[in-house]
């Protein structure tokens, strides 16, 4: 695998012989105007989240679980993300949501996804309010089950993130997501098969992999469309 565009950001990106620009964005027919928390939460009450089949790939080995906290900020529903500290095994400066792998003193794969966003960025576990659940989305080099969860916070948290893991707090506007040239995706050959692979341009970081694939997914339930993405 080789880097053949940079993205934003210290990260590196690594990809595939092979791989091909995708299409425009699934909102691209629409006004730029991002959902709010009223919308996702009402769409996710009507969402069944869906295993996302990698059958190119083996059985995961473990699970984990991601929290999406939302607040409104300035009438504007605002995400957090987190780019990863370049200390960590793998994955370094990435950006991503906190979360991590489930325990089994967990009493289930929400409480990991608090647990983990209490260690990584210190937001206390009795703060986020459960909205639904996106897909179960399978990494195919930690082979995991992630549990992805979405959650609204009343009030513009207060964040201190533990360097060891996190690098740096980003918080990110869903309007901005949805703005001209932000967006794009490729086709990765891999393992004999052709993944769709999503990349969201900030400043200074791009998102792409299982993140923003989780990412597009959210924007696209708040807007309510029906997403070609596997």
């Amino acid at each position: 695998m080789v880097n053949r565009r940079p993205g934003r950001g210290p990260q590196v990106i690594r990809r595939p012989d092979g791989w091909t620009e995708g299409g425009p964005s699934p909102w691209a027919d629409l006004a730029h105007v991002a959902p709010t928390i009223t919308d996702l939460a009402l769409a996710l009450a009507r969402h069944e989240p869906l295993p996302v089949d990698r059958p190119e790939a083996p059985a995961p080995e473990r699970t984990s679980a991601v929290l999406v906290p939302l607040y409104e900020s300035n009438g504007a529903a605002t995400v957090v993300l987190t780019r990863r500290s370049p200390g960590l095994r793998a994955h370094g400066h990435e950006v991503s949501f906190p979360g991590g792998g489930h325990d089994v003193d967990d009493t289930d794969h929400w409480t990991t996804a608090l647990r983990e966003a209490h260690e990584e960025i210190g937001l206390d576990p009795s703060l986020p309010a459960r909205l639904g659940e996106l897909d179960r989305w399978m990494t195919v080099g930690s082979r995991s089950w992630i549990h992805t969860y979405v959650a609204e916070l009343t009030d513009i948290p207060e964040l201190v993130p533990d360097p060891s893991e996190v690098e740096l707090i980003l918080h990110v506007p869903l309007i901005d997501l949805l703005g001209d040239g932000v967006f794009s995706e490729e086709f990765w050959p891999i393992d004999g098969n052709v993944r769709t692979v999503t990349f969201f341009e900030l400043a200074g970081d791009t998102v792409w992999g299982a993140t923003a694939a989780m990412l597009r997914q959210l924007l696209c339930i708040g807007l309510g469309i029906e997403d070609r993405q596997r």
